[in-house]
């Protein structure tokens, strides 16, 4: 049974830094692609970040290139998401996800953590 947990959320003012982990079990882990994905009150759920099993290959929405960066270390089976110059409109439930695939992707992710909260004060 897949399990992914993540950690690292919490309160923090605009202009700061948050490292986001996520634990994952269940799987071979580096035959996976990991994504992280958000959820921002009253909005739908958006693609963030993605990386390939072997973390050659990464993907990014618009919005936060430059800013966030996605990593792994299947050794500890956890990825990451280093998240730096935050500002108000990055607060949001964040999510780490899953495929069986191991090419990154903004879709397609059949496991999903329980999400942790980013908020971002102004």
């Amino acid at each position: 049974q897949v399990q992914l947990v993540e950690s690292g959320g919490g309160l923090v003012q605009a202009g700061g830094s948050l490292r986001l982990s996520c634990a994952a079990s269940g799987r071979t882990f580096r035959y996976c692609a990991m994504g992280w994905f958000r959820q921002a009150p009253g909005k739908e759920r958006e693609f963030v970040a993605a990386i390939s099993g072997s973390g050659a290959g990464t993907l990014y929405v618009d919005s936060v290139k430059g800013r966030f960066t996605i990593s792994r270390d299947n050794s500890k089976s956890t990825a990451y998401l280093q998240m730096n110059s935050l500002n108000a409109e990055d607060t949001a439930v964040y999510y780490c996800a899953q495929r069986s695939l191991a090419s990154a992707s903004d879709r397609n992710y059949d496991y999903w953590g329980q999400g942790t909260q980013v908020t971002v004060s102004s």
